[in-house]
C-alpha cells in the first residue's frame, strides 16, 4: 500500500469515472469492483460520479462484489470484526444501490481463515472468489475451482483464477492459461485504472478469432460474476462434483506480517475488545434509561468504519508506507477517545453515583471519601483476578479497604487489588482466598536466582534464563532438563523481496538466547509477586516486568495463575526478529492456535512439505500445546504470530524490515504476554476464558453508594449447560429507530462454539428485560427462524431460550422487547 489513504480516494474517482467511459464505447465491457468504504469516499467527494455509477449499476455494468467494507486481511480480524466487513459492506450497498453482493471477493489477501465459509453464507453469499494462493512458495496449491468447508461445516464453492492474477492484462496468453470455466479478472490494479481501452480491444479481437478458429478459449464478454458462478453451480451438480478443501487456506508467503508494524496489531486488538464493550454497555443504557441516554449509533458506526477501514489487506498487515500508518494511528486514537466516552457515558447513567478516576488518588484521601470501587464485568463469565486500583499507596504492605485486604507497592506508586464480579454484572473490591495466608511471592535464592511462587506454580529463572515451570499440585516440571526459555533474537531476518511482507524459514537458524539482567524483586506479594529485569541488544533495550499473582486465571475448577510478562522496548534494530521462546516437558504432533470464532490446529513437525511451510502461523489471543492430562498456552493482548516446533512454544514480538517503510516499529513499543499451565488437555481447559479476560481489563469506577437499584446486580444474560459457549456480542439491531420511543426496540446477542463440539445452551433472560419474540437471524439480522421464549422457571421471573449448536457455529440471535408507557422495555 503505497500511497496514503487520500490518494486512494482519488484513485478510486480516476478509475471508475475511466471505467463509466469505456462502458459508453464497449458496451459488453463489464467492472466488477468491491470494497464499500471506496464507494463511500466517492459518494462524499464526487457526488456527481456517484450518481453516475448507480446508473451503472442498474444496468449491470457496473458490478458490485465483495459484499465487504474493504478487502480486509483475513488472519488477523476477530470473528466479530470479520462479520462486521460484511454486515458494513452489504448494508452500505444496499442502502445505496438496492443491491446484496452473491461473491464474497478477497483476490489478495494474505491467506484466508477458516470461518470465512459460514460468515460469507452468514452476510447473504454463497460464492467466493481468491487468487493469493497462487503466490506459495513451497508447495503449488492444487485446485482452481472447489468446495471450500469451514471450521463448522459450512461450505461455499471457491474460484480462483487459472491465470495466476487479478490484473491479467487480457493477452493471448491469458487466455491460453484459462479453463473453460475460468473467471479472468483482468485490468491494471494498484490504482493502475483498472481494465484499460487496449485490453477490451485485445479481448475483442481474440473473441473474433476464436470464433472462427477453436486453438483459442471462447471469450464470454457482458455477463456478470454471478453469472459465471451460475454456470458452476449448474455444470456441477451444485458444486458435487468439485474437490473439496478443509480449513484455513494457509498461504506459503507473507508470514512476517502476522508481526510488522506492532502498534498496528496492537490498536486493533484493542479497537475490536473496546467496540465489544461500548456495545455492551450502550445497549443496556439505552433501554433502560432512555430518558437520559440515546443510543450513539452515528458514533458507533464512525468507530467500526475505522477499525474495519485499517484492517485493509495491505495496513493491518504492516505492509504499507510510513505516511499510511499516520492515518492509521489516528483512526484507532480517535476510537480509543470516542470508545471510552461512550463507556463513561454509558456507566455514569448506569451506575448514577459513580463516576471515572482521571488520575490516581491516595490511599488516606480515598479512604476519607464516601464511597467504594464498583468494577464491571463486560465478559459473559465470573471474574476473580488482582488488577492495579487507580490509588497510591500508604508505605505499608497491606492494608484493608472497602472490606478486602488490599496490597501496597514497595514504592507506593501502586495498590493492588483482587476484585470480583459475576458474568456481566457488577462487583467490587473482594476478600482473597490465600492458601496458608502466604499468596504469592518473590524472592532471592542463596545462587542468585530468582523465584516467583504461589499455592499452585513456581517459576524460576537462573542465570538469566528462565530453567523452571513447576507446577506445585502435581509436582510436575515443565521445563525440560538442560533447556531454558526466555527471549530469543534471529539475527537475521532478510527475506529476498517483500521485506515487509515475508519472513522465510532460514532465519531460524540463526537464533540467539538473550539474558534478563539486573533482575530485581519488585513486588514480594501477597496478592502480586514480580520481578524486573533489563535486556540491551544492539541498539535495543528491554525492560520486562515478571509478575504471579495469589489468583488464577479464571474462577474454573483447577484454573492455574497465569505468569505474565509487561514489556517495554526501545527497539532499534534492522532485519532481526524478537521473539520469546519456551522449551516444554510435552509431546504432542499438533498445536492449537485461536483464529476468528473458534481454534485451528497444526503440525508441530515437518514430515511434509505442506507442514514444513508452517514455520510461521497467525494466531489470536492464545496458542496452546497439550497432551493427554496437561498443557501450556501463551497467551498474548496484542501479537498474533506463533511457531510451535517439537516441543518449543515461540511467540513473536518485534521485527526491523526497512521497505517499504524505512522506520517501521522503530522506537517505542508496550506489550503484554503470558504463560499459562493447565491442568487437563486443551479442550478440558480454560485457556479460551482466560485469553479473554487477559485482554478485557476491568472497567473500575469510584461510587458514593451501592448502587442497588443498578441493573448490572443482575446479569441481564447468562449462558448455561454449555461451557464452551460464548456470548461476544451485545448490541442494538441494525434497523432500530433511535429517534422514537414507539419504535420496535431490539437486542442482537451474537454467540459462538469455542472448542468445535455441539453443544445446547440455555440462554437465560433476566426479569428486567421482557422479551415478547425472539428469532435465529443471519449476520445481515434477516429471519432464519423463530425461538421459543420460555417463561419464568423461578421467582426471578426471568425468561429463556434454548439453542442447539453445532461446533464452531455462529448463532445470531434478535430479541423483541416489549414497550411500556415510558419507552423502557
Amino acid at each position: 500500500w503505497l500511497w496514503p489513504f487520500s490518494v486512494t480516494q482519488q484513485k478510486a474517482a480516476r478509475s471508475w469515472s475511466t471505467q463509466i467511459d469505456l462502458m459508453e464505447r464497449y458496451p459488453e465491457h463489464r467492472f466488477a469492483t468491491s470494497s464499500a468504504q471506496q464507494f463511500k469516499w466517492v459518494e462524499q467527494l464526487y457526488p456527481k460520479l456517484h450518481e453516475r455509477i448507480k446508473e451503472r449499476v442498474k444496468t449491470g455494468q457496473f458490478q458490485l462484489v465483495g459484499g465487504s467494507w474493504v478487502e480486509n486481511d483475513s488472519n488477523m480480524p476477530s470473528g466479530e470484526a470479520l462479520a462486521r466487513q460484511m454486515i458494513y459492506g452489504q448494508r452500505y450497498f444496499r442502502s445505496r444501490f438496492g443491491v446484496t453482493s452473491k461473491v464474497a471477493w478477497l483476490p489478495d489477501s494474505f491467506g484466508l481463515s477458516g470461518a470465512l465459509p459460514q460468515l460469507i453464507r452468514g452476510a447473504g453469499m454463497e460464492n467466493f472468489f481468491t487468487q493469493k494462493l497462487s503466490w506459495n512458495n513451497v508447495n503449488t496449491f492444487p485446485h482452481s475451482t472447489f468446495n471450500w468447508v469451514g471450521l463448522d461445516g459450512t461450505q461455499v464453492i471457491c474460484h480462483m483464477t487459472p491465470v495466476d492474477t487479478y490484473t491479467a492484462q487480457a493477452t493471448v496468453q491469458d487466455n491460453l492459461e484459462s479453463s473453460d470455466t475460468g473467471l479472468l479478472a483482468f485490468g491494471n490494479g494498484d490504482g493502475g485504472g483498472g481494465p484499460l481501452n487496449k485490453m477490451l480491444e485485445n479481448l475483442r479481437r481474440i473473441r473474433a478469432t476464436a470464433n472462427e478458429h477453436r486453438e483459442l478459449p471462447v471469450v464470454s464478454m457482458g455477463e456478470s460474476v454471478d453469472d459465471f458462478y451460475d454456470d458452476i453451480h449448474k455444470h456441477t451438480e451444485e458444486g458435487k462434483t468439485l474437490p473439496v478443501w478443509r480449513g484455513e487456506l494457509y498461504l506459503e508467503f507473507h508470514r512476517g506480517t502476522y508481526t510488522s508494524h506492532g502498534s498496528i496489531k496492537k490498536g486493533n486488538r484493542h479497537s475490536e475488545t473496546l467496540m465489544r464493550d461500548v456495545e455492551y454497555l450502550a445497549t443496556l443504557a439505552s433501554l433502560f434509561k432512555p430518558e437520559k441516554y440515546s443510543y450513539p449509533k452515528d458514533t458507533i458506526d464512525t468507530c467500526w468504519e475505522k477499525v474495519l477501514l485499517n484492517q485493509f489487506h495491505d495496513v493491518l498487515p504492516g505492509s504499507a508506507i510510513g505516511m499510511v500508518y499516520i492515518d492509521a494511528e489516528q483512526n484507532y486514537a480517535e476510537v480509543a477517545k470516542d470508545g471510552r466516552k461512550m463507556i463513561h457515558d454509558a456507566l455514569s447513567v448506569l451506575l448514577e453515583d459513580s463516576k471515572g478516576i482521571a488520575a490516581p488518588m491516595p490511599l488516606k484521601e480515598y479512604k476519607a471519601t464516601d464511597g467504594r470501587f464498583a468494577i464491571v464485568n463486560t465478559l459473559d463469565f465470573p471474574r476473580l483476578e488482582t488488577v492495579v486500583l487507580p490509588i497510591t499507596g500508604s508505605g505499608e504492605n497491606t492494608v484493608e479497604l472497602d472490606g478486602g485486604l488490599v496490597q501496597s507497592s514497595k514504592r507506593g506508586d501502586r495498590v493492588f487489588a483482587v476484585v470480583g464480579a459475576p458474568g456481566r454484572a457488577i462487583g467490587g473490591v473482594a476478600t482473597p482466598n490465600l492458601v496458608d495466608g502466604v499468596g504469592a511471592t518473590a524472592h532471592q535464592t542463596e545462587d542468585g536466582s530468582f523465584v516467583l511462587k504461589n499455592s499452585s506454580v513456581e517459576f524460576k529463572i537462573s542465570k538469566g534464563r528462565i530453567v523452571s515451570l513447576v507446577d506445585r499440585e502435581l509436582g510436575r516440571e515443565l521445563i525440560p532438563c538442560c533447556t531454558t526459555g526466555g527471549l530469543v533474537m534471529f539475527e537475521r531476518d532478510t527475506p529476498p523481496n517483500w521485506d515487509a511482507w515475508d519472513t522465510e524459514i532460514h532465519h531460524l537458524e540463526t537464533s540467539k538466547p538473550l539474558e534478563f539482567s539486573n533482575l530485581k524483586v519488585h513486588e514480594a506479594g501477597p496478592l502480586r509477586a514480580s520481578i524486573t529485569a533489563d535486556i540491551a541488544h544492539g541498539q535495543s533495550k528491554i525492560w520486562v516486568e515478571i509478575s504471579l499473582d495469589a489468583t488464577s486465571a479464571t474462577t474454573q475448577a483447577n484454573s492455574r495463575p497465569y505468569i505474565r510478562f509487561d514489556a517495554k522496548v526501545d527497539w532499534h534494530e534492522r532485519h532481526k526478529f524478537l521473539k520469546f521462546e519456551l522449551p516444554l516437558d510435552i509431546h504432542s504432533d499438533i498445536a492449537y492456535y485461536e483464529c476468528a470464532f473458534g481454534w485451528v490446529s497444526r503440525p508441530t513437525h515437518k514430515n511434509t512439505t505442506q507442514e514444513a511451510a508452517k514455520f510461521e502461523v497467525c494466531g489470536h489471543r492464545y496458542a496452546d500445546l497439550s497432551e493427554f492430562g496437561y498443557g501450556v498456552a501463551l497467551l498474548t493482548e496484542s501479537k498474533y504470530g506463533y511457531a510451535t516446533t517439537g516441543n518449543v512454544m515461540r511467540l513473536s514480538l518485534l521485527r526491523g524490515p526497512t521497505s517499504p517503510d524505512s522506520e517501521q516499529d522503530q522506537g517505542e513499543h508496550q506489550f503484554s504476554w503470558a504463560i499459562l499451565p493447565h491442568k487437563g488437555h486443551f479442550f478440558e481447559s480454560d485457556v479460551a476464558k482466560a485469553a479473554y479476560a487477559f485482554n478485557s481489563p476491568i472497567p473500575i469506577r469510584h461510587t458514593s453508594s451501592n448502587n442497588t437499584d443498578s441493573l448490572l446486580h443482575t446479569p441481564p444474560f447468562t449462558v448455561e449447560g454449555a461451557p464452551s459457549v460464548i456470548l461476544d456480542t451485545v448490541k442494538r439491531g441494525d434497523d432500530d429507530d433511535f429517534s422514537s420511543s414507539s419504535a420496535d426496540k431490539t437486542i442482537v446477542l451474537r454467540l459462538y462454539e469455542a472448542l468445535g463440539g455441539h453443544s445446547r445452551p440455555k440462554i437465560k433472560i433476566a426479569n428486567y428485560i421482557k422479551v415478547s419474540k425472539a428469532l435465529i437471524t443471519n449476520l445481515l439480522e434477516e429471519e432464519i427462524e423463530e425461538v421459543k421464549v420460555m417463561g419464568p422457571e423461578s421467582a426471578d421471573g426471568g425468561s429463556c431460550i434454548c439453542l442447539s449448536l453445532r461446533g464452531f457455529q455462529v448463532v445470531t440471535v434478535k430479541l423483541f422487547l416489549e414497550n411500556t408507557a415510558d419507552g423502557a422495555p
